[in-house]
């Protein structure tokens, strides 16, 4: 292998790889968070921390640092590897991943990957202290790098690449209920990602109050019908009065630009199980919103990211309308 091929590793999602799977399929790798944009334009690491305290240098390191024919590492938890490759394209911001599974990651390098037979278990913990995406020097996993990189097969390496997902076009002809409220994300979601222009990025009760609450009045929600705070929920609909769990239409959990949705979804899951029903969950950060379905096990069904609105984001804003 050459001395001077750089090792990358690269989290593959949360349990055993929430998204993974898509990596592999598409063959990317790919960064959060996306909210800011591409990487350049003056912008700085801060505007792309995340709720880790993070993510700032990942992303200008994913886009400056990173050369063809460095290895990637793909890895879950701090000790388990998944997959090993190796970097086949220059950095991207593609906003077909924007999104991916719940997750904000548009920032994009193309890999060929090879998938172990079964994930190997390193003696401890290799990853441990890592960022989501950060260079590897321990030698442990370098060393594991390096054998797996010169042990047949290797026909792997120079494969043509798997196709990427279809391209979700944009939307172009916004609804009139939309309008207004995709008008202000689009003007304050890049200011939002501004450390230094706006400042601390804004808290959940912030964007209830300036998105997620018109948005759903904009649906056509009545006022009586939307409840802030009901039994620690963030925003609940009702189908009708009086406000009681078996009314419940749906709920929403907030979070705040930069953070990732599965400690959201979690904590939604739990009010529901409080409230004794089971429910459709929106997480939202005001701009983005993930729709998990109920009746599909809370699996990821929809998003729609006002800021730069695709015609799938239709799904989920016909789904915020009362039925």
């Amino acid at each position: 292998m050459s001395t001077d091929r750089a090792i990358w590793q690269i989290w593959g999602g949360p349990g055993e790889g929430t998204f993974a799977q898509s990596f592999l399929r598409y063959g990317v790798a790919l960064v959060g968070p996306g909210g800011p944009g591409p990487w350049g334009d003056g912008r700085r690491d801060e505007d792309y921390i995340d709720d880790q305290g993070t993510g700032g240098s990942s992303v200008r390191r994913f886009a400056e640092e990173v050369r063809v024919g460095d290895a990637f590492l793909l890895r879950t938890g701090v000790r388990w590897l998944l997959a090993v490759g190796l970097v086949a394209g220059e950095y991207q911001f593609l906003d077909r991943f924007d999104g991916l599974l719940g997750w904000d990651v548009p920032h994009t390098r193309r890999l060929r990957w090879f998938q172990l037979p079964q994930p190997y278990e390193f003696r401890g913990d290799a990853f441990a202290g890592q960022q989501r995406f950060s260079r590897v020097l321990a030698a442990d996993p370098v060393d594991v790098a390096k054998r797996l990189l010169g042990t047949p097969p290797l026909q792997w390496q120079t494969v043509d690449l798997p196709g990427l997902p279809t391209d979700d076009p944009p939307l172009t002809d916004v609804p009139e209920p939309f309008r207004s409220v995709i008008g202000l994300a689009q003007d304050l979601a890049p200011l939002y990602w501004s450390i230094q222009h706006f400042g601390d990025r804004p808290r959940e009760d912030e964007l209830v109050a300036h998105f997620i609450v018109p948005l759903l009045r904009q649906c056509g929600w009545p006022p009586e019908r939307i409840a802030v705070k009901w039994r620690n929920v963030d925003v609940t609909t009702f189908r009708s009065l009086p406000r009681s769990p078996e009314n419940c239409e749906f709920i929403v959990e907030a979070k705040r630009p930069g953070e990732w949705p599965e400690k959201a979804l979690a904590q939604g899951r739990r009010y529901l199980t409080q409230l004794g029903i089971e429910r459709d969950i929106i997480l939202t950060d005001g701009i983005r919103y993930h729709l998990y379905s109920a009746s599909q096990g809370f699996a990821h069904t929809a998003h729609a990211n006002l800021s730069r609105p695709r015609a799938s984001s239709l799904t989920l804003l016909e789904r915020l309308k009362p039925r």
